[in-house]
């Protein structure tokens, strides 16, 4: 079966609440939203996201969370995006359960919370010297070089995500960071940033086996509306049990985007609306140059529209 459009819901990247705020508040949508999220959390999630501290934490998620579903039904009704296909690497894996019905909303807020309180547990205790860092430009002889190095100083390393060629993500001890920086630098590539917590690495098993056990069995997952794209491997998902492991995979398995593109691409996907705040999926070249990028934002939902006059 042929498809032609593709929703993408992106990664979570720091987004500080004077960014999309107002767009919580005012949006009717997202509003709409908001609400179920509060009733289903218990709290105020504008209230809590405004006195948040840290990029990551359990109401920044939740946000994220709520407003890629709102920018994904801003660009139904207003861009006229109607999807056939579902994607969403890394964090954007929960809106796309929410998304295409494998979750009920208030299942979904929940099961983000938990989640997110999980992962702070967790590093909490175990891992607490590991970060991720991105880089692009990176060749892949130049990588593999200083990879082998690390290997050879016993230093563990893992890819934790392949952004597009030369761009990745590589999960390592903090300690290590400024000299794996200075090293890619002399190979020409250039880094980011670090982020925090770490993800998608095979040493978090026990991560996901806590988050299984605490939080994902406490929820059923319905077969999807729509076929959503494994972003570890691009696989079509059909069934909510496939989901469910997706889900977990997320947490011990690299993420990887070029293979969604392409299997995006070999569905036949021209279009590819990328739904929520997004400084990363929607712009890399392996996007750009497949697909007709189309980047529905909580800035672009608040931009005022001219009303079309009838002919």
């Amino acid at each position: 079966m042929a498809y032609d459009t593709a929703l993408v819901f992106p990664g979570m990247g720091p987004v500080p609440f004077a960014e999309v705020g107002r767009f919580m508040v005012a949006n009717p949508i997202a509003r709409e939203l908001v609400a179920v999220a509060d009733e289903a959390l218990g709290y105020s999630l504008v209230d809590a996201f405004r006195l948040a501290e840290g990029d990551y934490s359990e109401a920044a998620q939740v946000a994220f969370f709520v407003n890629c579903l709102a920018c994904a039904h801003w660009a139904r009704e207003h861009l006229g995006v109607e999807p056939d296909v579902v994607a969403g690497p890394s964090f954007g894996e929960k809106a796309a359960l929410a998304y295409t019905g494998a979750l009920e909303l208030p299942d979904a807020v929940l099961l983000t919370a938990g989640i997110a309180r999980c992962l702070e547990e967790y590093f909490a205790e175990e891992h607490r010297d590991v970060v991720t860092l991105s880089f692009v430009r990176a060749p892949a002889e130049g990588l593999d070089a200083i990879l082998a190095e690390l290997d050879e100083a016993g230093e563990w390393h893992e890819i934790s995500c392949r952004i597009d060629d030369g761009f990745y993500m590589v999960s390592l001890s903090e300690r290590r960071v400024e000299w794996m920086q200075e090293r890619l630098r002399a190979i020409g590539s250039l880094p980011l940033y670090t982020m925090r917590p770490p993800m998608h690495a095979s040493a978090f098993r026990p991560l996901r086996d806590k988050a299984e056990r605490e939080v994902v069995s406490r929820y059923t997952f319905s077969d999807p509306k729509l076929p959503v794209v494994a972003d570890q491997d691009g696989r079509l998902l059909h069934t909510g049990e496939e989901l469910r492991t997706m889900l977990l995979d997320g947490f011990d398995h690299p993420m990887d985007w070029p293979s969604v593109t392409t299997a995006l691409e070999d569905a036949g996907v021209r279009r590819l609306c990328v739904a929520g705040p997004d400084t990363l999926f929607g712009r890399v070249p392996r996007t750009t140059r497949t697909f007709d990028v189309v980047a529905a934002q909580p800035r672009l939902a608040m931009t005022p529209r001219r009303p079309t006059r009838a002919a």
